[in-house]
């Protein structure tokens, strides 16, 4: 089972299960979920090869898929939100393991092959001397060094164990299984359940010529874009974010 942070909600309202991006946490998505959980319980989880979940060399899709829909199996019932990395996971999940999966909202990504990296980041991340880190700002001095820009270097700094000097992220593994996370699966299937695609006004990860696969895929797909907002879009426009989810949501209560 994947590690999870829970956010303890009212009784009798289906929970939340919130699904992070490359590199992420469900420590990341704290604020948003103690927010969310004034109305349903929310429960935030780390991926495989990420906090303090498995690591484990597989980080395909479908086995992205397992992790959630044994969550939800747990949990019985639960809408599901993925961000990124998290989104295509969630997307997968929905296809392949639909039971007591409600509503699905995923988060600046579509079911589609991109062409960027991300190794750079994997790169400047094992070009930090560990051995030399006694708090988060030497890692981030050295993240500097690599010119990865100040915002990043506190997110990924965020995944530093310092007393034990590591990484809670399994960079080998993410390193290897690179092309699967930029890929999306080769499946079929749909989910008939309702489904939001919720983008950053900014951001070019859900453009409009990919709306009719999105719809082969989520045949009651809706769409909405949060302006001023980018591909981090939970980050850059938190209470927009926090209120769009939530009147999705509250529509199937």
């Amino acid at each position: 089972m994947l590690n999870m942070i829970r956010h303890d909600g009212p009784d009798n309202v289906t929970p939340l299960v919130i699904a992070h991006g490359l590199f992420g946490s469900a420590r990341n998505w704290g604020v948003i979920a103690k927010r969310l959980s004034k109305v349903r319980p929310v429960i935030a989880v780390d991926m495989r090869n990420h906090g303090q979940s498995l690591h484990d060399p597989d980080h395909s899709y479908p086995a992205l898929a397992e992790d959630l829909a044994e969550v939800i199996a747990d949990l019985g019932e639960a809408d599901l939100l993925g961000h990124s990395m998290g989104g295509k996971a969630a997307m997968v999940t929905a296809l392949l393991h639909p039971q007591g999966l409600r509503r699905l909202i995923v988060a600046d990504i579509a079911p589609v092959a991109y062409g960027h990296t991300q190794m750079q980041f994997i790169d400047a991340m094992e070009a930090v001397d560990l051995s030399q880190v006694s708090r988060r700002s030497d890692a981030e001095t050295m993240l500097e060094d690599q010119r990865v820009e100040p915002a990043l270097r506190s997110f990924f700094t965020q995944s530093l164990d310092v007393p034990n000097k590591a990484w809670r992220l399994n960079l080998a593994a993410l390193r290897d299984q690179m092309p699967h996370i930029l890929s999306f699966p080769e499946i079929e299937g749909q989910f008939e359940g309702p489904t939001l695609f919720l983008s950053g006004a900014n951001s070019d990860y859900v453009s409009r010529e990919y709306r009719d696969r999105i719809k082969a895929f989520f045949p009651e797909a809706v769409f909405a874009k949060i302006p001023g907002a980018g591909h981090w879009l939970h980050a850059d426009k938190p209470r927009e974010f926090e209120a769009a989810v939530a009147a999705f949501l509250a529509a199937g209560d």
